[in-house]
């Protein structure tokens, strides 16, 4: 195994983590997971979804303002930062297959989700819908830094929790 790629600073007189100057929780996969789908069984995907959504989408664009000014970081390098971050805290490998800030419009690839694991693989539905905010949080931040504010949506196209190899994203601008 390969050691994490990013640098964790620990406050000594709180013990908080940092990474990349934010704030971090660490927890296991199962703990997360299992938090998760009880919450979504309580309320069903639908309602958890709309919960989360909000939520997910303001704190990706939060975190892309936050990194451009860390790391002086503008347009499409914002995203690409924030698809590499998102995959190196262990929520899967995520890459752009294709980005238009101008269009407001993405696709992206999510290879080994953390949500798709050997118990939910056949689940048969799509697991990993709480992402899609969260991309077209961050693609909304590339827009307005570029001077084209726009609203954005996103959907999960395919889940690897529906029996495909991987899942996949499309953002839009938000009908």
């Amino acid at each position: 195994m390969a050691k994490p790629e990013i640098e964790i600073d620990v406050d000594p007189a709180t013990g908080r983590w940092f990474v990349d100057k934010m704030p971090m929780i660490l927890v296991p996969q199962h703990f997360y997971n299992n938090n998760h789908f009880a919450i979504e069984g309580a309320l069903g995907a639908e309602a958890f979804d709309a919960a989360l959504a909000p939520a997910g989408h303001l704190s990706a664009f939060v975190w892309c303002r936050k990194q451009a000014e860390v790391y002086g970081l503008e347009g499409v390098d914002v995203f690409a930062h924030y698809m590499k971050r998102l995959s190196q805290r262990g929520w899967g490998l995520f890459s752009i297959r294709a980005i238009d800030p101008v269009a407001g419009t993405a696709t992206i690839r999510l290879d080994n989700s953390s949500f798709v694991t050997d118990e939910t693989r056949n689940a048969g539905r799509k697991l990993c819908y709480m992402f899609a905010p969260w991309l077209a949080g961050a693609l909304e931040f590339v827009c307005e830094q570029a001077g084209a504010p726009q609203k954005l949506e996103a959907r999960e196209v395919q889940c690897a929790a529906e029996g495909h190899d991987f899942c996949l994203y499309e953002v839009r601008p938000a009908a």
